[in-house]
C-alpha cells in the first residue's frame, strides 16, 4: 500500500506565494507521474499540473507562468510553487501519483488535499 501526504496549504492575500509538498511512503513502489490537481465546491475537480518520472511537465493554461511543478524522484516527493496567487486559485489542492507497488498494475492514488485559499 502507498500513502501520499500533501501539505502546505493556507491563506494567503492575492499576489502572494505558497509552496504544496506531497510526499509519497509506504514499500516496494515505483512512480511514474506525479501531478497536482484542484476543486472548489460544486465543480470538477480539475489538473493543475503534471511532470512525468523524467520530468517533463504540462500546466493549465489558468496556472501558466505562475506555478511551477517538481519533483525529487530519490524522495517520492513533488512540489508545486505557487507565485502571483489570485482569489481563484482558491482551492482544496490534492497531489496525484501513478504507482505500482509489486507486481499490482499502475493505479492512481490521491493525497487528502490541502486548502488554499487566496483572499483578495
Amino acid at each position: 500500500q502507498v500513502q501520499l501526504m500533501d501539505s502546505g496549504g493556507g491563506l494567503v492575500q492575492a499576489g502572494e506565494s505558497l509552496r504544496l509538498s506531497c510526499a509519497a511512503s509506504g514499500s516496494k513502489f515505483t512512480i511514474k507521474d506525479m501531478g497536482w490537481y484542484r476543486q472548489v465546491p460544486a465543480k470538477q475537480r480539475e489538473v493543475v499540473a503534471t511532470i512525468t518520472s523524467d520530468g517533463s511537465t504540462n500546466y493549465a493554461d489558468s496556472v501558466k507562468g505562475r506555478f511551477t511543478i517538481s519533483r525529487d524522484n530519490s524522495k517520492n516527493t513533488a512540489f508545486l510553487q505557487m507565485s502571483s496567487l489570485t482569489p481563484e486559485d482558491t482551492a482544496v489542492y490534492y497531489c496525484n501519483a501513478l504507482v505500482k507497488v509489486g507486481v499490482m498494475p499502475w493505479r492512481d492514488y490521491w493525497g487528502q488535499g490541502t486548502q488554499v485559499t487566496v483572499s483578495s
